[in-house]
């Protein structure tokens, strides 16, 4: 569910029209609905509902500090997987004891940093992130408590790139070699090992892999336990699924059933890092259509929206559905068309063949379920400014990050010494 619909033949963002920020603001630009970021954490955090069980919000689906603070403000903690998303996330307002870090390769600055914070959980992925940490730990004076991530070589059946549990992923370590790590770990001195973790993958559409994965875990505690090893929680990670285009993802209520039925006897607390679930149908990206442009085999429908803004479909085929923000006529003309913008790659194409309805010039259209993975992976290729993120609540909207200038983006740069009269290296200029 969202609360992006059409009111009086025009599509609204909760109660305020997109019309209106496309005047306002311009487009493209990201819009977020508070009410839907809000109802998504709350269905998910309701469905463990006596249980002894956190969420953290996965950061990197969405890292705008604003939408962060409306999940914190819920109660919500959150994942991180660098230094800049736990400064985004403190930022936010979130407690230290509120965040865990994972990531496949942290550096000494940032296990640095983390401990200096004081979070709640660094998510151990390697036996040499193992060391450093106990090293930096050392140094310290601190103890680290950590979980290990394990790898359970489970399929996910999800898309190749987005696939991190199988032995040929490289995110955490072979299930297989758990125990014997797990016991290194525990005779070091500044490190206190309490949480097996795990995380299988992105837009899961099936409870199927989830079960083999949880059924391995619970094993595996099992085995931790019999060593010697006090295993407080079990941090399950993310990757529930929605839907883009017709998939029928499991419900949070089922998800956490299945939770119940095969790890509810271990006596853990639990640790859930849900990302595109709460922000992906949370968001659209908001564009105009350029121009219409029909050759001998194909109609095209050219956007100022271009690949840099939204990446996911040319980057692992992302679908997004394309909303005219203007609702169409019961007797309007849909042909295929391909969507694309006007960056100089032929993969910059958005959809191929979607049957779509004639746009005149100018005409706004909005990408639906983009709140995850949009604009967080977007840049400047053909130095094309960042567009801006607008949140939603009721009838207001607030800019909450504004779009970038020419002016940001060449200042940010510099002349070699070399190619300056005064050797200063100045910023490079540029004209308005």
């Amino acid at each position: 569910m969202d609360h992006f619909n059409y009111r009086d033949g025009l599509l609204y963002a909760e109660d305020v029209p997109l019309t209106r920020i496309a005047e306002e603001v311009g487009t493209p630009v990201y819009v977020y609905s508070t009410a839907t970021l809000e109802r998504h954490y709350t269905v998910f955090a309701d469905a463990f509902a006596g249980m002894r069980a956190s969420v953290f919000y996965a950061v990197k689906a969405n890292s705008n500090i604003a939408v962060i603070k409306t999940l914190a403000d819920l109660g919500a903690g959150a994942d991180v997987v660098s230094e800049g998303e736990l400064r985004r996330a403190l930022a936010a307002g979130v407690p230290p004891q509120k965040i865990v870090f994972s990531g496949v390769g942290k550096t000494r600055e940032e296990l640095a940093y983390a401990l200096d914070v004081g979070i709640l959980e660094i998510n151990v992925e390697s036996e040499n992130e193992l060391e450093l940490l106990n090293a930096v730990a050392g140094e310290k004076g601190v103890t680290a408590e950590i979980a290990i991530r394990v790898n359970p070589d489970v399929d996910a059946k999800t898309h190749a790139k987005i696939s991190t549990g199988k032995k040929e992923n490289k995110f955490g370590i072979d299930i297989d070699r758990a125990v014997d790590v797990f016991r290194h770990a525990q005779s070091l001195t500044h490190i206190h090992p309490v949480t097996v973790a795990s995380h299988i993958g992105s837009q899961l559409t099936d409870l199927d892999p989830y079960r083999a994965a949880f059924t391995r875990l619970v094993a595996l505690v099992g085995e931790l336990r019999a060593a010697g090893i006090d295993i407080k929680r079990l941090d399950l990670g993310g990757g529930l699924g929605i839907p883009y285009d017709g998939e029928e993802p499991p419900l949070p209520d089922a998800y956490a059933a299945l939770v119940r039925e095969v790890v509810g006897d271990l006596d853990v607390e639990l640790f859930f890092e849900p990302g595109r679930m709460i922000a992906g149908n949370a968001g659209i990206l908001l564009s105009k259509v350029l121009f219409e442009k029909h050759g001998e085999a194909r109609r095209f429908v050219i956007l100022d929206a271009a690949m840099n803004d939204l990446i996911r479909p040319a980057l692992y085929d992302g679908h997004h559905g394309l909303k005219p923000v203007k609702e169409p006529s019961s007797d309007a003309d849909w042909t295929p068309a391909d969507i694309v913008g006007p960056v100089c790659e032929s993969g910059d194409t958005f959809a191929k063949d979607r049957l779509l309805p004639r746009f005149v010039d100018g005409e706004l259209v909005a990408f639906t379920s983009a709140g995850a993975y949009g604009a967080v992976m977007a840049s400047t290729y053909n130095t094309r400014p960042l567009v801006p993120e607008v949140l939603v609540k009721g009838d207001r909207y607030a800019v909450i990050r504004p779009r970038q200038t020419f002016e940001e983006i060449l200042g940010a740069e510099r002349f070699p010494d070399w190619q300056t009269d005064d050797g200063g290296g100045r910023m490079a200029a540029v004209s308005g």
